[in-house]
């Protein structure tokens, strides 16, 4: 049994930054990906930026690359999402996910078996 949960959401003005924080436990022999995913109003759950456990290798959303940083703590059990010049279109429930997603599809929330319970970040002006 694999459980993740997330930590760090808020309320932040365009322009700031903000870091999420990951964590897991259980058997990491059921995933090696741990990744970003967020869901705004009324939009699907879309792929922000994933990392492999075992190479570090990363992939990001076109939307987010050059601002955001997805990173893993020594234990590679532990994520971090760093969320620079924030804009108005990152406002959502951002989850963490562990999974063994089709290598094809890292960014694809369907590839993803475990789940955290999400957490609020709202942008403003």
């Amino acid at each position: 049994e694999v459980s993740v949960m997330e930590s760090g959401g808020g309320s932040v003005q365009a322009g700031d930054s903000l870091r999420l924080s990951c964590a897991t436990s259980g058997s990491t022999y059921h995933w090696m990906w741990l990744g970003w995913f967020r869901q705004a109003p009324g939009k699907e759950r879309e792929g922000v930026a994933v990392i492999h456990r075992g190479t570090g290798t990363t992939y990001y959303a076109d939307s987010v690359k050059g601002r955001f940083t997805i990173s893993q703590d020594n234990s590679r059990n532990t994520g971090v999402l760093l969320m620079n010049s924030v804009k108005l279109e990152d406002t959502a429930v951002y989850y963490c996910a562990a999974g063994h997603p089709n290598p094809q599809l890292v960014l694809d929330p369907q590839q993803f078996n475990y789940w955290g319970q999400g957490t609020q970040v709202t942008v403003s002006s």
